[in-house]
């Protein structure tokens, strides 16, 4: 799943395809280096980010949608709103990436119900200009338990809906009210998720606990565009438990990667 941000403020690319033109431009790109799914959004979710009007959201990704999946992409929109979905799903795209699970915005799960869509489930806890608060997982087994648990109660709500089980994929939320520690204690616990039975999507391309992970000397984080060799680390590391996506922002290096491990398992 390739990432097109058509949004100013995106934490990894925000501006450099904040226009129709250069978000198609952008997905055409993706689709030539390898992207199976173009994944289009309109609002950043990065850490304190600002919500657009739902107009503007709209305005930014339908003409894109419109455009890519008339000339034959299979287009995902990234959203949390019912509005911008059922725009969307009118303009051609035929998955609907939620990252808020239906809690931002119920009705986006009766908007996928009436269609044929796929919808992408994600774990999360709030907005994000409050989610670092909510990143406490004290129960028994920590945030793998957790999350697990919830995700089951955003499937009950989704099927509850309308959505059959077979349009359901389920993501843990890297990066979404959860510190570095839990990125990492739940990309260790993806088997446990993935005995719910759903398709599992994991996004950690570029994202600030890789920053971490690589600080420098001074404990400075590593910048945003140079977090790519890791992020590649970690698309191999997570294709070997079998997962059904993944959501990258350098589609080569992901299918280069992908090719490399593919001819390594062939021995």
């Amino acid at each position: 799943m390739g990432v097109v941000n058509v949004t100013p403020d995106s934490f990894s690319d925000g501006g450099r395809w904040a226009t129709p033109d250069a978000a198609v431009a952008h997905g055409r790109d993706l689709l030539a280096q390898g992207a199976d799914i173009l994944d289009i959004g309109g609002e950043s979710t990065r850490p304190g980010a600002t919500r657009p009007l739902v107009a503007e959201e709209v305005d930014r990704v339908v003409p894109v949608i419109g455009t890519l999946a008339a000339q034959g992409a299979r287009v995902s929109v990234d959203t949390m709103r019912s509005e911008v979905a059922e725009q969307a799903l009118a303009a051609g795209a035929t998955m609907v990436n939620d990252v808020s699970g239906g809690l931002a915005d119920p009705r986006i799960l009766d908007v996928v119900a009436a269609s044929e869509a796929t919808y992408v489930c994600m774990h999360w806890r709030g907005h994000s200009d409050h989610m670092a608060e909510l990143a406490a997982y004290d129960g028994p087994g920590g945030v793998v338990a957790a999350v697990r648990a919830e995700l089951c109660q955003r499937i009950e709500s989704a099927m509850a809906a309308g959505i059959p089980r077979q349009r359901i994929v389920l993501d843990p939320g890297l990066g979404f009210a959860k510190a570095a520690r839990h990125n990492w204690t739940l990309l260790r616990g993806l088997p446990a998720l993935q005995e719910l039975g759903f398709p599992l999507l994991v996004g950690a391309s570029r994202k600030s606990f890789l920053g971490t992970v690589l600080a420098d000397a001074d404990g400075q984080p590593r910048a945003v565009d140079d977090r790519e060799h890791a992020t590649t680390a970690l698309t191999v590391l997570v294709a070997q438990l079998g997962v059904w996506g993944l959501r990258v922002h350098d589609v080569r290096a992901a299918r280069d990667a992908l090719r490399t491990l593919e001819r390594w398992e062939e021995g």
